[in-house]
């Protein structure tokens, strides 16, 4: 039996099921369970005999995870895992509220306080998190061609909007979306220049006004060629959600993609999406994951795991939006998905009360009782940003906008969305607030260390009793739920990266609900050469504090022994803050970025071929619109400026191409390995450039599965280890350099 998701449904019968639960019987038993499951929660016992109920439930625990990856009962595992592990946190929780929340005066009080508050704020966002995944969504892989033969494809409007990208990064995208597979004359695809309207050119800099009178023309022009549409408007208003409104008052389509001016459609786009509109009316959207072709800041700077580590989204579009479609929550991300023109016009267009127009819309039409699929597989390349200070700008935004949600929309509150609805949302907005719960995280152990405060009150049996068990069966859980798409302590860095900046952010939107202006994120950034982050100070400060902190804690050891085992305790929890500072650190140098199209590694077989020589096997190792990189097992007499073809199969297109080159790099330390760049390409051979780079989802899945494995919290603490100390040193050099003369009159002269 399926339900109205097509996700079948694993329970009882229903005439059973109804029979059961409606017997009175069974509710005063439930009733009773759940009193008993009450009492055990509180139950007031020492220390020894709580260390004898959670041994073995933690081995339970382990063993029933074990499990979810087997073949047998998965699903019966999943759940008792869950329920072994909420049941040792929520004991935990009790425990701590009802025998530790005292302090010896009140900034004491006020510390423990804040600390606990954080504790459960992470404990909410952990249940939500195991309600919201208890069962995600597996999808069929639809195509246009399982559809009926008599049912009539809906037109299809492909809006891009753009504000300020490079237009050789627009024509890419503007490419790619003309050669998704779909009937020519049922799809139109426009771009929607918000950098050349009326407002900017009239604008009273001549500067700023010539620079979008030649981006208006360039960007006309470049439609004009490519057989697009050309859309501006006369102000700047509402942001991106104001661009697309006014767009959708000037197209006709039925159905309505959303692409970033970066994010680059493969050809079976539409084949995958669309059918889900046509089949269910009440469909409003249709999303799909956004897939980084290059590395964050993060990474790029200091784990450089990019081919060989789950990126930094792939947990929220791999897992947590698989969670909230089996729940019918899954929401608009504000590209790479497919709505329903009338269902857009019921609520007005893209809303735009708040900066994340994306989530809101989907909540209004969520509201109304329509209906969102997710469809997860990659078919949207985008660019993720490259500089620190993208970075944050992008997550502040996303941070303030969700925010703004939880306190205008109120969703949790909203009588027309089903319950598992309104628990989605809250999840995926509560998660927000981690800035507030990672700050204290940080700062406790410095106020035990330094200040002296008791901020946690407990034993070490006590902590070995309560406080170990939970922390494991946390870790447990998260692995179960999303070890394949998040490695351990990688969060961790994440979080304390944005913490400082997106808690500001945060601030400001309590203050002011309706504040926040909708702030570009910066994409195809070039760095000349490796830089600090102008964001690194507040990092130094807290480095400097997390060291202070050890030699406090030293002194502490040696002047306090009946505290002495306290002490340790609280030192390993700042040599955790230490090692992520560590790697804060290390990816605030920003390392150099000259190359404005990224290449994507890849394993092609090619041919190589050059006037009077037989094509030589190739195989292709990076590869981007504009050029890649090619490995040549055979020695041959091939030097920079040489004109060659790379000859491949284009998956894509389902036919051979040849694509004319000029070698940029030669290198024959490990084989023969060419920098290939494309030169002198006709329009048609640039569409097979595009569509060979970036039109095969297949590659982009391949990729995914490839970097989609779990490690232990051992195995990533080992990494982080390895990783974290050469980028912290390259940072303290670049420091260094600071003080020199020469470069602080060249920063002083770039000031001016």
């Amino acid at each position: 039996m399926e339900n109205s998701r097509n996700i079948p449904l694993r329970s009882l019968p229903p005439a059973l099921a109804s029979g059961l639960f409606g017997s009175r019987a069974v509710l005063a038993a439930g009733g009773t369970g759940f009193a008993l499951l009450a009492a055990a929660l509180i139950l007031p016992i020492d220390a020894f005999a709580q260390l004898v109920i959670a041994v073995p439930l933690v081995a339970i625990l382990c063993a029933a995870r074990i499990e979810t990856d087997g073949s047998g009962a998965p699903e019966f595992f999943r759940i008792l895992a869950l329920a072994i592990g909420g049941f040792i946190t929520l004991r935990y929780l009790s425990w701590r509220a009802g025998y530790t929340l005292y302090g010896a005066d009140v900034f004491s009080l006020v510390a423990v306080l804040l600390l606990f508050g954080a504790e459960l704020y992470s404990a909410g966002i952990h249940f939500l998190g195991g309600f919201i995944n208890i069962a995600p969504a597996r999808r069929p892989l639809l195509s246009i061609d399982d559809l009926p033969a008599e049912i009539a494809l809906p037109s299809v409007d492909v809006l891009i909007p753009s504000y300020n990208e490079d237009p050789a990064l627009l024509e890419i995208t503007l490419r790619a979306a003309l050669q998704m597979r779909y009937p020519a004359d049922r799809l139109k695809v426009y771009l929607l220049d918000d950098g050349g309207t009326d407002q900017r050119i009239a604008h009273p800099d001549p500067q700023i006004a010539a620079a979008a009178q030649a981006r208006r023309s360039a960007l006309q022009a470049l439609c004009a060629r490519l057989g697009a549409h050309y859309i501006t408007r006369a102000r700047n208003e509402r942001a991106k959600a104001g661009n697309l409104n006014h767009a959708l008052a000037h197209t006709r389509g039925e159905l309505i993609v959303v692409l970033d001016a970066d994010h680059i459609p493969t050809v079976d786009f539409l084949d995958r999406t669309v059918p889900w509109l046509v089949l269910q009316p009440d469909v409003f959207l249709v999303q799909t994951p956004h897939f980084m072709i290059n590395p964050d800041p993060v990474d790029r700077n200091m784990l450089r795991r990019f081919s060989r580590m789950p990126a930094e989204n792939d947990m929220f579009y791999r897992d947590i939006q698989r969670g909230l479609d089996a729940w019918g929550a899954s929401f608009f991300c504000g590209s790479a998905a497919v709505l329903r023109r009338k269902h857009l016009e019921e609520v007005g267009g893209l809303c735009g009360d708040t900066v994340t127009e994306d989530a809101e819309t989907a909540f209004e039409l969520h509201r109304r009782g329509y209906r969102s699929v997710y469809v997860d597989r990659p078919m949207v390349a985008g660019l993720a940003p490259e500089t620190f200070s993208a970075f944050v700008t992008q997550r502040m935004r996303w941070a303030q906008g969700m925010v703004q949600i939880l306190l205008l929309k109120r969703p949790f509150m909203c009588a027309e969305l089903s319950l598992p609805q309104r628990l989605g949302y809250l999840s995926a907005i509560l998660f927000w607030l981690f800035p507030f719960s990672r700050i204290v995280f940080l700062v406790a152990p410095l106020a035990y260390l330094i200040l002296g405060m008791d901020v946690y009150n407990a034993s070490i049996m006590q902590i070995l009793a309560y406080t170990v068990p939970h922390v494991v069966a946390t870790y447990v859980i998260a692995d179960m739920l999303y070890g394949r798409t998040r490695w351990p302590l990688v969060s961790e860095l994440y979080e304390v990266m944005q913490c400082l900046f997106s808690a500001a952010a945060i601030f400001k939107v309590v203050l002011n609900p309706h504040k926040p202006a909708f702030v570009v994120t910066p994409k195809g950034e070039i760095l000349d050469r490796d830089t600090l982050s102008p964001l690194a100070r507040p990092f130094h400060i807290l480095f400097v504090l997390t060291l202070a902190g050890f030699a406090f804690g030293a002194y502490r050891l040696v002047e306090y022994p009946l505290t002495r085992d306290m002490t340790v305790v609280v030192l390993l929890w700042n040599v955790f803050n230490f090692v992520t500072l560590l790697g804060a650190l290390g990816a605030l140098l920003e390392r150099q970025q000259r190359r404005t199209s990224p290449r994507m590694p890849v394993t092609e077989p090619a041919n190589i071929a050059w006037p009077g020589q037989a094509p030589l096997r190739c195989t292709i190792e990076d590869l981007s619109a504009q050029g890649a990189r090619v490995r040549i097992d055979t020695p041959v007499a091939l030097e920079p400026g040489q004109p060659v073809a790379l000859c491949a199969y284009a998956h894509a297109l389902q036919r051979p191409i040849e694509l004319p080159a000029r070698i940029r790099t030669r290198s024959s330390d490990d084989g023969l390995v060419i920098g290939v760049a494309f030169d002198n390409l006709e329009p048609a051979r640039i569409d097979e450039a595009v569509a060979f780079a970036y039109g095969d989802s297949a590659r982009w899945l391949y990729f995914q599965e490839r970097r989609a494995r779990p490690i232990t919290f051992f195995q990533g603490l080992t990494i982080m280890l390895s990783l974290v100390w050469r980028p912290f040193f390259l940072h303290l050099k670049a420091m260094a350099a600071r003080w020199r003369p020469e470069v602080a009159a060249e920063q002083s002269g770039r000031s001016a």
